[in-house]
């Protein structure tokens, strides 16, 4: 059975490719149509609340400091994590909101350096694979929550994706199993042969009720911070 899944790999990898570009490509789009709106939203409400500001007066200091304090508000709040990819971008985003749909409490931090060695498509890929197999986890504990982490170490891009989970993996040999039952976990092999293709490492860890994986991909400059 590992050799044929060795001889389909590649085959299956090629095809799940095309399909997570397009998939990807429309994200993006939806992204950046998010991110114009949310500019000119927000650029009109501030423009309502100086007009507001203005009709208040120097008599109504109450009113005054509310919309000051919802400028204040607007100026900083923030609905989506912005790493500096815009694929990055549409799939972390995706995945965030799936996560806080099922109800696990999500910790988020993501940057993107600009020249990277691995495609953007396999970026996401990975990245995409990481969180689904979280989200697999974390959903049997009695306290689910996920950790994510994405940024430059050592001259590599450094990701780290952690969740909690009700009981420890199982694995054959040396490769962790799916929860789903046999013939699943196709995406954590997928991981793996990305990270490999890059030059990468791929480091998995468990202890009782947490589940944590690393993952070094090299830049383009390996010297870079």
């Amino acid at each position: 059975m590992r050799l044929l899944d060795k001889l389909f790999a590649p085959m299956i990898d090629r095809r799940i490719e095309a399909f997570e570009s397009d998939l990807i490509s429309r994200q993006c789009e939806e992204v950046e149509t998010m991110y114009r709106t949310m500019r000119g939203w927000r650029h009109d409400y501030h423009n309502h609340i100086q007009t507001l500001l203005a009709l208040a007066g120097d008599e109504n200091e109450a009113v005054k400091n509310y919309l000051l304090d919802l400028n204040n508000d607007l100026t900083t709040v923030d609905t989506v994590i912005r790493t500096g990819n815009v694929m990055v971008d549409a799939i972390l985003n995706s995945k965030l909101s799936l996560i806080r749909e099922k109800k696990i409490e999500v910790n988020a931090k993501a940057v993107v350096p600009k020249n990277l060695s691995v495609s953007e498509i396999d970026l996401c890929s990975i990245l995409g694979n990481l969180l689904d197999n979280a989200i697999e986890n974390a959903r049997t504990a009695d306290k689910p929550w996920i950790r994510v982490f994405l940024g430059v170490m050592k001259g590599s891009l450094y990701l780290s994706v952690s969740n909690s989970m009700a009981d420890l993996p199982q694995k054959e040999g040396e490769r962790f199993l799916s929860r789903k039952g046999k013939g699943h976990g196709f995406g954590l092999g997928r991981i793996d042969r990305m990270a490999e293709k890059y030059g990468g490492t791929v480091n998995r860890q468990f202890e009782e009720g947490v589940f944590a994986t690393e993952i070094l991909l090299p830049l383009p400059d390996k010297t870079g911070q």
